[in-house]
C-alpha cells in the first residue's frame, strides 16, 4: 500500500477529532452501556472521518501541551461564563420590572482561524442573553440582550475578552 492510499484512508488528524466526538458522545449520553459505547463509537467516527476528509480546519488546530492546556482553561471559563449568563438571566426573568436594553453590538476578534472564529462565535451564542448574528471577517455582530456598551473595544472585552485568549492559543 502506497502513502497516498494510507493517507486518503486515514485523514491527518481523525484520531484526535474521533476522540473528542466520542469523549463529548459519552458524556452527553452519561452512561457507560456497551451498546451506547458501540453506537457512539461508531457514529462519531463516521462524523470524524466524513469532517477530516473534507476539510483540513481540524489539522490546524494546535494539539500541543500548550494548545491542551488552554483547551482545558477554554472549558473551564465558559462552564464559568455560562453560570454567570444564567444568574444574569434569572435575575432579568425573576424582576418585578424588565429593565433590559436590547440591542446589537459589533465586536472585534484577533482570532486569524476560521476554525476559531466559530468557537468564539458558538460560544457567545451557547451563553444565554447572546446571540451572533453575523461574521464578517474579524467582526462580529452580536445581539446583546442587555447592551452594557456600544464601544467596540469595551464590548468585545465584555463578550469575546474571557474565551479569546485560550481560543487563540488552540486555534490561532
Amino acid at each position: 500500500m502506497d502513502q497516498d492510499s494510507r493517507k486518503s484512508f486515514a485523514p491527518q488528524g481523525l484520531l484526535s477529532l474521533w476522540l473528542v466526538l466520542f469523549a463529548v458522545w459519552m458524556i452527553a449520553n452519561s452512561t457507560l452501556a456497551i451498546e451506547v459505547a458501540i453506537l457512539g463509537a461508531i457514529i462519531t467516527f463516521g462524523l470524524a472521518y466524513v469532517f477530516t476528509s473534507t476539510s483540513d480546519a481540524w489539522r490546524r488546530i494546535r494539539w500541543t501541551p500548550t494548545g491542551f492546556y488552554h483547551f482545558l482553561a477554554y472549558s473551564g471559563t465558559f462552564l464559568v461564563e455560562l453560570v454567570k449568563a444564567n444568574i444574569a438571566m434569572m435575575r432579568i426573568v425573576y424582576s418585578p420590572r424588565i429593565d433590559i436594553r436590547p440591542g446589537i453590538v459589533r465586536i472585534r476578534t484577533r482570532l486569524k482561524s476560521p476554525l476559531g472564529r466559530l468557537a468564539l462565535a458558538n460560544t457567545i451564542a451557547l451563553t444565554p442573553g447572546s446571540l451572533v448574528m453575523d461574521i464578517e471577517d474579524e467582526t462580529l455582530f452580536i445581539h446583546w440582550l442587555d447592551v452594557q456598551t456600544t464601544d467596540i473595544d469595551k464590548a468585545t472585552e465584555a463578550l469575546a475578552g474571557p474565551f479569546e485568549a485560550h481560543l487563540e492559543k488552540v486555534f490561532g
